[in-house]
């Protein structure tokens, strides 16, 4: 039996129609839920997150944590030299 509304395009269906009279949509291509869902690439029931982010992202690479050494010493000459500058 066929939606009373088009689910493709949003038209009206008669009661007895096989197709849509505006689209075509049909069982196959609309009406049922397999063809609702059917081309949206929607990952399967075994989808794996951590592979599916390993793939998508590289490997397992550690994010860095506070500031590298190289800018504590240029932090700390700049300050010296600061203090160097208004001392003398």
């Amino acid at each position: 039996m066929p939606p009373e509304i088009c689910p493709n395009c949003g038209a009206e269906v008669p009661p007895q129609a096989k197709a849509c009279p505006e689209c075509g949509s049909d069982e196959e291509t609309g009406w049922s839920e397999a063809a609702e869902t059917g081309g949206l690439n929607l990952p399967e029931q075994h989808f794996d997150y951590d592979e599916f982010v390993k793939r998508e992202f590289g490997g397992d690479r550690p994010m860095p944590h506070g500031i590298h050494w190289f800018w504590w010493l240029v932090a700390v000459l700049l300050v010296l030299g600061l203090l160097a500058f208004f001392l003398f």
